[in-house]
């Protein structure tokens, strides 16, 4: 429950620093005094997103915090899981708003995102509005509602965390089978791969070989021309070169050349061992350059052949998408060598679709455990609304909770509406069809009513949830306020005097003009105050003893 609340530069607050307690508090005031700023100010801190607005001096920043004790133990895995100090159940809010309009919010002095902060309030306050009142007509409201009555949590949160499973199975057979299915296509292609590179069979040098038998086949008769040129010129002709360094030989032959070499190595040949040496070398290429040039055809059948051979590999290497022909090599290598038979992991996706048969067979089995606690917590929910709700002014009302059955989700197999008749001879219509504010305001309090104490939140807080009642029907709401706030900590902004003498405690909300500013203040009543402001709820401005015997009268009640 909040026990602590301040709020600092907040639209029309300077400074509030309230101290509550468990039971029903009232909060009154005149129309514009100020309540609806300090339902603003809670809202923050229940992670509702600002403006620079709300700031009342916009030199400063707006500052709200909250105390927060008895917090139901449940909280305390979402403060373990985002690293929160958890200290013994108290929790502190803090949301602080700049001149820019950016807000911080902190929980026990550590910063945390807005998400969060929601999430945290969601498990500390319940306000409830008359504009609010709509969310008793969505479907998911309606089936909490007939949940919290079944009081059926470890079944549903059982339930829950089983079909999390289920769905996490199904997830992970769609995946394998996706994977399958992407193997199987993988598998086809790279079988048609094999099949043409098959047909091309490339073999690793080929293509070099190639290469070089067109180069040759492309240039022959220009190629044996110049090389048999070269040869002639060589050793083939009396004037070929052979023929000359003989010649030379011959010239020099008998002549003792150390008669010029006085000073020459004698280790090093002697000249005419080196016009040998050269001849025979030149006579060996000569005879190679022969053989070469003897060696080289034209053919033409031999060229056609070559050229188709390398415009096949050429035209593989880029159709196959290769870094080069080594490249296209290997990947044949490798789709011969491939075991296409492995892709497929047939025993894992039987085992997870028996697993997931087994699973889904057990979740019907619980929704309908579910199912049932829902039939007889919604007849009990019918016949306890409308014996609360009818002396609250709806004498004619009937009520029912349609249950249909469909497809499971992660709430069941269950879809709850709520149908209702407020006057005679009416059929049974959707709840959000057929009622007004006013008795939507008076079904939602009689809802809190039956499941405030259940659903375990420690505060809630009725905004305005009375308006267009009185009289009779405003005592009664007032005391079944009361009632709700016998086991938890109960806000009730009101302007009704029938309600407001029904509160444990009372603050008045007003304001006055401080220079050129209006500010508004709160402050908790004394017995005499109090009086005193239900008599002007009573009889407005001017009190008059009338009314201060008639407020005494409604307290003392």
């Amino acid at each position: 429950m909040i026990r602590q609340l301040s709020i600092y530069n907040y639209a029309l607050i300077d400074s509030v620093e309230l101290n509550l307690c468990e039971g029903l508090t009232i909060l009154t005031g005149e129309t514009g005094a100020g309540k609806s700023v300090m339902m603003g100010a809670i809202s923050l801190l229940m992670g509702e997103r600002v403006d620079s607005k709300v700031l009342a001096n916009r030199e400063g920043k707006a500052v709200i915090e909250g105390v927060f004790d008895s917090v139901a133990p449940g909280l305390k895995a979402v403060f373990d899981a985002n690293d929160l100090d958890w200290n013994d159940g108290q929790i502190i809010v803090r949301r602080e708003i700049g001149a820019n309009g950016r807000s911080r919010a902190f929980i026990n002095d550590t910063p945390v995102t807005l998400p969060l902060l929601t999430e945290v309030a969601g498990g500390l306050v319940d306000i409830h509005s008359q504009h609010s009142n709509r969310l008793l007509s969505k479907p998911d409201y309606q089936l909490s509602v007939i949940d919290s009555i079944a009081d059926n949590a470890d079944l549903v949160i059982d339930y829950k965390n089983d079909f999390a499973r289920f769905v996490s199975l199904r997830n992970k057979i769609k995946k394998l089978r996706d994977s399958m299915e992407r193997n199987r296509e993988n598998r086809e292609l790279r079988a048609f791969q094999l099949e043409q590179l098959t047909k091309i069979n490339p073999k690793k040098g080929e293509l070099e070989e190639v290469e070089r038998d067109y180069d040759i086949l492309s240039d022959a008769d220009d190629l044996r021309s110049r090389i048999n040129q070269a040869a002639s010129l060589l050793s083939m002709s009396d004037t070929s070169a052979i023929s000359l360094i003989g010649d030379a030989g011959a010239s020099i032959d008998g002549i003792d050349f150390s008669l010029f070499e006085s000073q020459g190595d004698a280790s090093q040949p002697s000249l005419m061992d080196r016009l040998r040496n050269a001849y025979i070398e030149l006579k060996d290429i000569g005879d190679t350059l022969a053989r070469i040039a003897s060696g080289i055809e034209s053919d033409p059948v031999r060229l056609s052949i070559a050229d188709a051979r390398l415009k096949e590999l050429y035209e593989a290497v880029k159709r196959f998408k290769a870094a080069d022909y080594e490249a296209l090599v290997d990947l044949y290598d490798s789709l011969k060598k491939e075991n296409t038979g492995g892709f497929e992991k047939v025993e894992e996706l039987n085992a997870l679709e028996s697993e997931a048969r087994k699973l889904g067979e057990t979740l019907k089995e619980k929704a309908e455990k579910i199912s049932i606690s829902r039939a007889v917590a919604a007849k009990k929910f019918e016949e306890t609304l409308t014996a609360d709700a009818r002396p609250l002014g709806l004498r004619n009302l009937r009520f029912n909770v349609n249950i249909s059955k469909g497809k499971l989700t992660p709430d069941g197999k269950d879809s709850v509406e709520f149908m209702c008749a407020f006057n005679k001879n009416q059929p049974l219509m959707p709840l959000s069809q057929t009622a007004s504010g006013g008795e939507m305001a008076r079904l939602t309090l009689c809802i809190k009513a039956i499941t405030a104490n259940k659903l375990k939140l420690p505060t809630v807080i009725f905004d305005e949830i009375d308006t267009g009642v009185s009289g009779d029907i405003a005592d009664r709401m007032g005391s079944m306020m009361a009632d709700i706030a016998s086991g938890m900590q109960v806000f009730a902004i009101t302007h009704l005097p029938q309600v407001a003498v029904k509160g444990k405690w009372h603050f008045l909300v007003y304001k006055h003009d401080e220079g050129e500013r209006t500010v508004s203040h709160v402050r908790s009543l004394g017995s005499d105050e109090r009086i005193r402001e239900i008599a002007r709820m009573l009889s407005g401005k001017e009190i008059n003893e009338a009314a201060l015997t008639n407020a005494r009268a409604l307290l003392e009640g």
